[in-house]
């Protein structure tokens, strides 16, 4: 019997502030983010915990620039800078330069990572000081309730129909409790409930956990 062919569209989300569920675990991130509270900020949690999200939402709102091999490009303007994973980028003068550019000018940066500052090896002792200043803004570990929103969240946007919300209990119940766990969970049931041609249901959500 042929599998069913599983077709991979990108679909662009609409950033807005409405749609980041907030509670407990990213209050403080939130709300330092969104009112740009501080002028530099790191912003460090979990994979899949909407850090990218919410730097989206401060780059339009703060007409920021990204750091994306446009280190030349930033150092002319006097524009707001988001950088990205932090721990993931190699050159690590670009970034004391610009925070050193950021600072003259009396600009805001934003810097998201899923480590402490402590946790990153950083070769250049002088970037390690700059950033012991900035403002620490972290997303803790999701709690039951940022779980199960999520959830609702991620099968809502797969079309899913939830004939039982007994379903979002068992996932919770027996699933490795991480923001990215979630995320993929809910990937391979849109998958293979497109493969196999059925509905959500607990013996479906059994095969992949």
């Amino acid at each position: 019997m042929k599998k069913q062919r599983i077709f991979k569209f990108d679909f662009k989300e609409i950033i807005n502030p409405s749609n980041f569920y907030v509670n407990e675990t990213n209050l403080q991130a939130f709300n330092g983010v969104i009112n740009n509270n501080y002028k530099n900020i790191y912003l460090y949690g979990p994979k899949k915990s909407g850090k990218s999200y919410l730097s989206e939402i401060w780059t339009q709102k703060y007409n920021a620039i990204k750091l994306d091999n446009n280190f030349e490009r930033i150092i002319e303007i006097k524009k707001n800078v988001f950088i990205d994973d932090i721990e993931k980028i190699n050159n690590e003068e670009e970034i004391f330069h610009i925070i050193n550019h950021c600072t003259l000018n009396r600009l805001s940066i934003l810097i998201t990572s899923n480590l402490f500052i402590n946790e990153i090896n950083f070769f250049l002792n002088d970037l390690n000081s700059r950033l012991k200043v900035f403002n620490f803004l972290r997303i803790n570990k999701p709690d039951d309730d940022m779980l199960l929103n999520i959830l609702i969240k991620k099968f809502t946007e797969k079309q899913f129909v939830i004939n039982s919300e007994d379903i979002f209990q068992f996932i919770l119940k027996h699933a490795n409790r991480s923001y990215e766990n979630i995320h993929n969970i809910v990937n391979k049931l849109d998958n293979l409930s497109i493969e196999k041609k059925r509905q959500l249901t607990i013996p479906l959500v059994k095969e992949i956990l």
